[in-house]
């Protein structure tokens, strides 16, 4: 993903970030969201699956 495509994404304030292999699991503000470890360490997330964790995980 190039620099330019990245502006559109909203940067996250996570208090807990949870990694399992390359996914990753990001709690913002009590709502959790899943994404992708990228290789720079940063995590791009694709969407938000609401404050229950045991149902986000169940999304894995």
């Amino acid at each position: 993903m190039e620099a330019s495509d990245r502006r559109d994404y909203e940067p996250l304030h996570p208090d807990v970030i949870l990694a399992f292999h390359d996914v990753c699991l990001v709690r913002d503000d009590g709502e959790w969201f899943m994404g992708q470890l990228d290789a720079d360490g940063s995590v791009t997330c694709w969407a938000s699956y609401g404050s229950d964790l045991a149902q986000v995980i169940r999304c894995l």
